[in-house]
């Protein structure tokens, strides 16, 4: 007999007659809940989980009742499934879905349906109506084209869109000091260990929280950054004042796997738990400047610069691709500029 899958409201519900096999696949979901009135078993509605269930019960025939699903919903999953078997991060599959669903919701019709012209409609909504910045619309932009030529493969559509110019923006950098006084203001060995490193090897806050015991190096000085931006490993410094710091905290905490695990699961910490640590830190120590923890790998690269570091060997550090990427902190160092004399003081 059938599996019998269909949409209530805000809900998932799937419908099959009892086997033990059956109970314990659909038990492997988080968030499932048993319906004792209705003889269903319930989940959250969104398209991971409807993925999950397909997985699970692959091997049998489910009846999905579509009139409960929106076209649309069935179009995601494809795009879904499609990122990852072309090998995107989880990162970009989750952003590139965001971006399509807004785009959904905005045209109120069928993703299959749409047209070049409703597409520059929705970039001029963004730009003029919601003054999103250019990063993002460009960010949206490469999604709906993914999409346009992955799943609908319309090619044509796709290379007419027009992207606007990105913004010239310089990073947020903190002076030495500043860094300082983020860096000791807080009591916590673990939060103190995790901003020591992202900024003495210029991490980023996705790389930091992933970090592994087995990727400090300690005989060599380094530490081993395993599929940062781009899918790519590399290796970057470890500061003796960082490896220092490292060794209080491992010896209190006494870390198996992950550097830096989080309380309730075996995994590691998440990104925005660290975004709270950084926070924390600049409250504590004063810090006036509207910045986040992105900042201290701009410190890191600015400060290294203006200490006459070549920049190739910054690239290297960080992770760039191409030394264009690195160049812009040669804008915020004051390594040659900072000499300057103003007028003003000749007076």
């Amino acid at each position: 007999m059938s599996i019998c899958i269909l949409r209530e409201g805000a809900e998932i519900i799937v419908d099959f007659s009892y086997t033990k096999e059956r109970v314990n696949k659909i038990k492997r979901i988080r968030g499932r809940r048993w319906d004792h009135e209705n003889k269903v078993w319930r989940l959250p509605y969104h398209v991971d989980k409807l993925l999950e269930i397909q997985e699970l019960f692959k091997d049998e025939k489910l009846d999905i009742q579509f009139e409960y699903y929106k076209e649309n919903d069935i179009i995601l999953i494809k795009v879904e499934e499609e990122l990852k078997i072309q090998g995107y991060s989880s990162n970009t599959v989750k952003v590139y879905l965001s971006h399509i669903k807004k785009f959904a919701d905005y045209i109120s019709q069928n993703l299959s349906e749409i047209t070049e012209k409703e597409i520059k409609k929705y970039i001029l909504f963004l730009l003029d109506k919601q003054n999103f910045s250019h990063s993002f619309v460009n960010q949206a932009i490469s999604a709906l084209k993914f999409f346009i030529a992955e799943i609908l493969k319309m090619g044509d559509i796709s290379l007419s869109i027009p992207r606007p110019n990105n913004e010239k923006t310089l990073p947020k950098v903190l002076s030495e000091e500043e860094v300082f006084k983020i860096l000791n203001s807080l009591d916590n060995q673990k939060h103190k260990t995790i901003l020591y490193l992202t900024y003495s090897a210029g991490l980023r806050v996705s790389e930091v929280v992933k970090l592994k015991c087995e990727d400090i190096d300690s005989d060599r000085m380094l530490i081993r950054v395993n599929q940062g931006k781009g899918r790519k490993d590399r290796y970057t410094i470890l500061s003796k004042v960082a490896l220092e710091q490292l060794r209080k905290y491992y010896k209190l905490s006494k870390p198996k796997e992950w550097l830096f695990p989080s309380r309730c699961s075996n995994s590691h910490l998440s990104k925005r738990t660290v975004q709270r640590i950084f926070k924390s830190a600049c409250y504590k120590a004063k810090i006036q400047k509207k910045v986040g923890i992105h900042s201290l790998r701009h410190s890191f690269a600015t400060h290294l610069l203006e200490r006459g570091v070549d920049l190739r060997y910054i690239q290297e550090l960080l992770g760039h691709q191409s030394t264009k990427t690195t160049e812009i902190y040669t804008h915020v160092s004051n390594k040659n500029i900072g000499k300057i004399e103003s007028p003003l003081d000749k007076f």
